[in-house]
């Protein structure tokens, strides 16, 4: 087994070094042992590092993607879980899409001037709304091509 210091476990990933031992000391993953001062990890550790970066890319917060490990640090994902999650990201993207929309609506909207756009007086009703509530999976409506 060829064994890794931290510099070139953050050379072939791409993760800085600072968030390598931040990992390690969150329990994610699991040095071997030490060079001098530097820490030494197996080939394992770049498929975890390629897992906690894909579960951070998903959402998942640090702990989350703790649970995604066995003991013996290899995946041990929830099927439930992560449809839970894919679920939560169609309504972020449902979201973001109709965002988008509307943004591009007011964006190209021949009233003289934004807060003439009725659409655009609905999204600042909505934003407002939302921000008081913090609530991240409110539905904006629907802009059909053409229409103000």
């Amino acid at each position: 087994m060829k064994l890794m210091d931290i510099s070139e476990v953050s050379k072939q990933t791409g993760i800085a070094a600072s968030a390598i031992r931040h990992y390690e000391e969150k329990g994610l993953i699991t040095s071997v042992g030490r060079r001098g001062l530097k820490r030494l990890f197996g080939p394992e550790v770049l498929d975890q590092l390629a897992l906690i970066t894909l579960g951070k890319t998903g959402g998942f917060s640090l702990e989350e993607i703790k649970s995604m490990f066995g003991s013996d640090g290899r995946p041990a994902l929830s099927r439930p879980g992560l449809h839970m999650r894919a679920d939560e990201l169609d309504r972020q993207i449902h979201t973001l899409e109709a965002l988008r929309d509307m943004i591009r609506h007011v964006a190209d909207c021949p009233a003289p001037s934004h807060m003439e756009c009725p659409k655009f007086q609905q999204l600042i009703r909505i934003s407002g709304r939302r921000s008081r509530s913090e609530r991240v999976t409110h539905k904006l409506p629907a802009i059909k091509p053409g229409r103000m």
